[in-house]
C-alpha cells in the first residue's frame, strides 16, 4: 500500500526542515513554560479562593489537567531540539533512532489527548463557576459569625480579606448583609430592649440590622465609614441609601471573582490553543524527519531524494512500524548462528 501523505524531500530541504524544527521546537518550550506558569498561577488563585466555592464545583480540574499537558509539551519541544539539531550529524543522529518512533507515539497520545483535554476542559469549565460561586459565597456569608464554631473559626478573617483586596460587598452587594446575621450572639447583650426586640421579630430568631462589616467600606471615601441604619434616610446627614457606592464597594463578591477567574481561564485557554498548535506542528515536522532519514539509513546528506509520510500504509501499520524501529527485531549475536531446524520426524510404522 502506499503511504499517507507522502512528501519528496531532497537535501536542502531536508536541512530546512531540521533548522526549521529546531526553532520551531524551542518556541515550543518557551509556550509550553508560559502556559505551565498560567496553570500554576490559577491552581494557587484557586487554593487561596477554594473557600468561596462549592466543593462539588469541578473548576479546579481545569489547571490540574493544564499542568499536565504543558509539562509534556515542555518535554516535547527538548526532544523535537534536540532531534532536530542531531539529525545534522551523522555521528550523533544514531541514539536518536531508537528512541525517536516511541517518542512521537507518546506525545502524539499521550501529549496531544492531554491538550485536548485540557482546551475542552477550558471551554466546559468555566460556565460551572457561576454556580459553584453563588453556593460558596452564600455559605461563607451564612458562617461569618462562626467565629468560634471548630472548622469555620477563619471564616469571617477570610471573607473580610476577599472583600478589601477585592473590593467588594457582599455576595451581590451590599444588601446581602442585611438579610443575615453577621454579629456573633457572644457581642449580643441579652439585657438590651433592641436586641430583644429584632431577635424577637425574626421568624427564625436571628439577629438582623441594616448594616455592613467593616471590610465593606470604601478607604477612597471622602468621608467615615457608614456602617449601621444604612436603610434609614435620616440617620446620617448628608447621606443618600440611594447612593452607597460612595461610601461602600460597588460589586458584589460574586460578580468580581467570577470575573476574575473566568479571565485566568481564558488566557490559559488562549495559551492551550497555542501550546497544541505548536506541539502539532512539532510532531508533524518530526515524523516527516524521521521517515526522511530513514530511508536514506539516518544520514540527512545522503544521494538522491528521500520521501517523507505520515503513514506507511495506514494508523495501525505506522504504530507497529514505530515500535518496531525503536525496539528493533532481534539479532543473533557474534558467533551465533541461525537455529538450526529439527528434522521432520518419520512417522511410526503401522503395527
Amino acid at each position: 500500500m502506499a503511504p499517507v501523505l507522502p512528501l519528496v524531500l531532497p537535501l536542502q530541504p531536508r536541512i530546512r526542515l531540521a533548522q526549521g524544527l529546531w526553532l520551531l521546537s524551542w518556541l515550543l518550550v518557551l509556550v509550553g513554560g508560559l502556559t505551565l506558569l498560567c496553570s500554576g498561577h490559577l491552581l494557587v488563585q484557586l487554593w487561596h479562593l477554594g473557600t468561596f466555592l462549592a466543593p462539588s464545583c469541578p473548576f479546579s480540574a481545569l489547571p490540574q489537567f493544564a499542568l499536565a499537558a504543558s509539562a509534556v509539551a515542555l518535554g516535547t519541544g527538548l526532544v523535537g531540539s534536540g532531534a532536530s539539531r542531531a539529525s545534522l550529524d551523522a555521528e550523533q543522529y544514531p541514539p536518536w533512532r531508537g528512541v525517536l518512533g516511541p517518542l512521537l507515539v507518546a506525545g502524539t497520545a499521550g501529549g496531544g489527548g492531554l491538550l485536548v483535554l485540557a482546551l475542552g476542559l477550558a471551554l466546559a469549565l468555566p460556565g460551572t463557576l457561576d454556580t459553584g460561586l453563588e453556593e460558596g459565597l452564600g455559605s461563607a456569608l451564612a458562617h461569618y459569625k462562626d467565629t468560634e464554631v471548630p472548622g469555620r473559626c477563619q471564616a469571617k478573617r477570610l471573607l473580610d480579606e476577599l472583600q478589601l483586596r477585592h473590593h467588594c460587598c457582599g455576595r451581590h452587594g451590599y444588601k446581602d448583609w442585611f438579610g443575615i446575621q453577621w454579629v456573633s450572639n457572644r457581642y449580643l447583650d441579652p439585657n438590651d430592649h433592641d436586641v430583644v426586640d429584632r431577635i424577637q421579630s425574626n421568624v427564625e430568631g436571628l439577629y438582623l440590622i441594616d448594616g455592613v462589616p467593616f471590610s465593606c467600606c470604601n478607604p477612597h471615601s471622602p468621608r467615615p465609614c457608614l456602617q449601621s441604619q444604612l436603610s434609614d434616610p435620616h440617620a446620617h446627614p448628608l447621606f443618600d441609601p440611594r447612593q452607597p457606592n460612595l461610601n461602600l464597594w460597588s460589586q458584589g463578591c460574586h460578580e468580581v471573582l467570577l470575573g476574575h477567574l473566568q479571565g485566568l481561564a481564558s488566557t490559559l485557554g488562549n495559551m492551550l490553543a497555542v501550546t497544541f498548535l505548536l506541539q502539532t506542528l512539532v510532531l508533524l515536522g518530526l515524523r516527516y524527519l524521521q521517515t526522511a532519514l530513514e530511508g536514506l539509513g539516518g544520514v540527512i546528506d545522503g544521494e538522491g531524494e528521500a520521501q517523507g509520510y505520515l503513514f506507511p500504509a495506514g494508523l495501525k501499520d505506522m504504530l507497529k512500524t514505530a515500535w518496531l524501529q525503536g525496539v528493533g527485531p532481534h539479532r543473533p549475536a557474534p558467533g551465533e548462528g541461525p537455529p538450526e531446524e529439527e528434522p521432520p520426524k518419520e512417522g511410526l510404522p503401522e503395527a
